[in-house]
């Protein structure tokens, strides 16, 4: 599994606009995404109209080859591409792509450690209910 991370920046005049068109996103365009192969996808809005994306796939070119073939994202895409500032091309193909530098589970497996605190809570809680 690829863990993506990108970032992309909405004009400040529009980003009330830009909220209510994913308030919420049309149907076809969430199954689109899920069909290419997208999952745990989020966007996070940041101060002066920063926007911080995360998804995670399989297979991020093929994703982004559905993705670009797809009628349906590429209207989605026409619509969306007027909100953003600095970009060439459609915002799903254009975004500026994040380096990852950490990943909690990663770290922890490659420790040695390979569980988490809520991992350790979930095991206290199903012996005190016994």
């Amino acid at each position: 599994m690829t863990r993506v991370g990108f970032r992309l920046q909405v004009r400040p005049e529009l980003l009330d606009e830009y909220l209510a068109r994913h308030s919420p996103v049309r149907p076809e365009m969430l199954a689109e995404i899920a069909r290419a192969g997208r999952r745990n996808y989020s966007l996070f809005l940041g101060e002066g109209g920063t926007l911080i994306g995360y998804y995670e796939t399989d297979d991020d070119a093929a994703a982004q080859a559905y993705l670009a073939a797809s009628p349906i994202a590429a209207r989605w895409e026409a619509e969306m591409s007027r909100f953003f500032l600095g970009l060439d091309g459609r915002p799903d193909q254009a975004a500026t792509p994040l380096t990852e530098v950490f990943h909690l589970e990663d770290q922890l497996a490659d420790s040695g450690e390979g569980s988490t605190p809520d991992d350790d809570n979930d095991n206290d809680n199903e012996s005190s209910s016994s």
